[in-house]
């Protein structure tokens, strides 16, 4: 249980450090590729800036007053220019005010419509190459350049958009790589402190469950002592058959005694097997224990009371599949690795729950069948078969918000609640609520699992799944 806590408190303290840092991570990454596109747009606005002061801009004539661009001039001549935008892999375009590329700088002019834009823009181009298609992103500035209201021509400055995705898809690498070792580091430290803030709540429950199982130990002797003595005064007063009153009153009281020490006792060797369960010192060998006939065993026993209230306990045993011919595999059918004693608790809870609170009249079934579970690819059987014993009443029944709490210790259904014709109660139906809690203390330890349907009014289903698992 406790290892069980610790885990989830380390992976909770991990899980949640994960996603901050991922938070954190997310926000650095967006921050540094936001820089850097704002640098490169910042740099092409910066190239547009000088290009246009070092446009040559002449009179078409001198009658006139239109201007053009001396392309000549202004680029192929202005070798300062062509070098700085080369250094930075900047690529330069000039097109005509009726869109007409006039000189560029890449090799193969771009198949893009002009779009003015000073923000900067990323625009995507496909190229074929040997008759393959090659993608190109590209950060774009397009610039319209002016001189009153004529439009000159257009000046388009472009930046490839590696030098981007290159340093972000590096950042996101190296994040990732501390992230997961910071991730590891923090699952070392939370399993650590975990560890850490775990000893004192194990030591007070190891100090509580000592006492529990120390209490229940000692409370043994005395309460069998009680119960011993009251047995014999009773046995002397009927050797001695007396009739007088006092004594026969004497007689019920020393009955009294008896019945409440023996449920005394069975309440302290309840909470001795819980507390030595808890504690894991319970160390009761495993051995072949063929389930049948422990069934048959534990419902001859419960017949009697059955009888007593009118109520019909049968057991039905579902028979193994004909076509299963081995021997050996029939002889150990429902046939599992378990503690007996354990096993006929178990069961002996489950039926005497079944019949107390059953209506006279009513019914009990038990039945136990072996589940064969089989590969649907390979059409073979599992290796793990299970049996399975269901007790079925037709009870009063458990109302649905009581049921997830059932196994709890010591919680008990109001036990004032009547059977549904309203004129019959149920008899002896108060007990310590540890009942169901032994039971799944029990299957735990068998590894095993339990499972409670019930219908107010219509009656309870428990079904119990056993793993089997011989010893070699």
């Amino acid at each position: 249980m406790f290892q069980t806590t610790r885990r989830r408190l380390a992976l909770w303290y991990t899980a949640v450090t994960a996603l901050l840092l991922l938070l954190f991570a997310t926000g650095v990454y967006l921050y540094v590729r936001n820089t850097l596109v704002e640098r490169i747009d910042d740099t092409l606005n910066h190239v547009v800036e000088v290009v246009e002061r070092s446009l040559v801009i002449e009179p078409i004539n001198s009658n006139t007053s239109q201007y053009r661009i001396n392309v000549e001039a202004s680029f192929r001549d202005n070798t300062d220019t062509v070098e700085t935008v080369e250094d930075d892999h900047i690529d330069l375009e000039w097109f005509s005010p009726t869109g007409q590329l006039l000189w560029s700088t890449l090799s193969e002019p771009l198949d893009i419509p002009i779009h003015v834009n000073r923000t900067g823009e990323t625009v995507h181009v496909v190229r074929q190459r040997d008759g393959q298609n090659s993608s190109l992103l590209l950060r774009q500035v397009t610039q319209r350049v002016e001189v009153g209201k004529q439009v000159l021509g257009y000046l388009r400055v472009s930046h490839p958009w590696f030098e981007v995705t290159k340093p972000s898809r590096q950042l996101i690498l190296d994040l990732a790589i501390g992230i997961w070792m910071m991730v590891l580091s923090v699952a070392a430290s939370g399993w650590f402190l975990s560890g850490k803030a775990m000893e004192p709540v194990y030591e007070s429950y190891q100090r509580l469950k000592q006492f529990t199982a120390d209490a229940s130990h000692e409370l043994r002797s005395p309460i069998a002592l009680i119960q011993t003595n009251v047995q014999v005064a009773l046995a002397d007063l009927d050797a001695a058959e007396v009739k007088d009153a006092t004594l026969s009153h004497y007689r019920q009281q020393l009955q009294v005694v008896e019945r409440l020490t023996q449920r005394l006792g069975k309440l302290v060797n309840d909470l001795l097997f819980l507390a030595r369960q808890d504690s894991g010192i319970s160390q009761e060998n495993f051995s072949a224990c063929p389930v049948d006939a422990l069934l048959m065993e534990v419902v001859e026993e419960q017949q009697l009371l059955a009888a007593e209230k009118n109520i019909t306990l049968t057991f039905n045993l579902i028979d193994p599949p004909t076509t299963e011919t081995k021997p050996e595999i029939l002889e150990n059918w429902f046939t599992l690795s378990g503690n007996w004693n354990q096993l006929i608790q178990l069961f002996t809870n489950l039926i005497s729950n079944a019949l107390r609170y059953t209506p006279p009249s009513g019914q009990v079934n038990v039945e136990l069948a072996r589940l064969e579970t089989t590969n649907r690819s390979s059409g073979l059987r599992s290796s793990h078969p299970q049996l399975q014993i269901k007790v079925s009443d037709t009870g009063i029944g458990i109302p649905t918000e009581a049921i997830p709490r059932l196994f709890d210790r010591f919680y008990r259904v109001d036990p004032a609640r009547t059977h549904p014709n309203g004129s019959i109660k149920t008899e002896n139906t108060t007990g310590s609520g540890l009942g169901l809690a032994i039971a799944l203390a029990i299957v735990e330890n068998h590894q095993g699992q339990i499972q409670l349907e019930s219908t107010l009014g219509k009656g309870t289903n428990v079904t119990v799944t056993l793993p089997i698992t011989l010893e070699k």
